[in-house]
């Protein structure tokens, strides 16, 4: 509860969900595409409660889910991440909330930033209904505080397949501390999480 508090109190900060969903006992799981995973993945690994994030492919099939063939755009799938948190922790609706507030722009279609093509859709592959109902309400609850100068383009989608992505994909922006893409577009997503949801990151052992 202190993080949810921290939130709730944050001074002009962006809405929480009025739906979240129900705490449950155990790990529970999220899949996110919101451009290169590379930065969606740096933001969420140091969020307390997450577990473990992987980047990886999802929303199509399991014979092109390959870096070269998804780079293309042909593929249907979007460059993502698996999610591993404890809800005791951070619910999934507080997940939602540091996607579309920090981890990406949900509003430009098949693009961010530098990065175009479907394979950098914003999209939320739902593991269950309830992730769904949640997900939707909290795309009306933003659309109709106009929290956004433009539409909101995510992409609601069940999970059908994750697949994890090649190695050195794996924790790429920790293990790349000195790469452009890392310092001029990572980078800032991370310092913004850590400036606008001090709260919720994980405190260094």
């Amino acid at each position: 509860m202190g993080m949810l508090l921290a939130l709730l109190l944050l001074p002009g900060a962006f809405p929480d969900p009025v739906l979240d969903v129900k705490t449950a006992a155990g790990k529970q799981t999220a899949v996110f595409a919101g451009g290169c995973f590379w930065c969606t993945e740096a933001v969420f690994e140091i969020v307390d409660g997450v577990e473990e994030v992987i980047s990886g492919y999802a929303g199509g099939s399991k014979e092109t889910a390959t870096y070269d063939l998804v780079s293309t755009g042909r593929t249907g799938h979007a460059e993502s991440i698996l999610i591993t948190f404890d809800p005791a922790k951070i619910s999934y609706g507080q997940l939602l909330k540091i996607f579309f507030s920090v981890a990406h722009d949900p509003t430009t279609l098949n693009r961010q930033g530098p990065d175009a093509g479907p394979q950098y859709r914003s999209a939320i592959f739902y593991v269950d209904g309830e992730q769904k109902r949640v997900a939707e309400a909290y795309i009306r609850q933003l659309e109709a505080a106009r929290v956004f100068p433009r539409p909101i383009v995510t992409q609601l989608a069940p999970l059908d397949k994750f697949y994890t992505a090649e190695g050195y994909h794996q924790d790429f922006a920790s293990r790349n501390r000195r790469h452009p893409y890392i310092v001029n577009v990572s980078d800032p997503k991370v310092e913004k999480l850590k400036k606008t949801y001090p709260g919720c990151v994980r405190k260094k052992k």
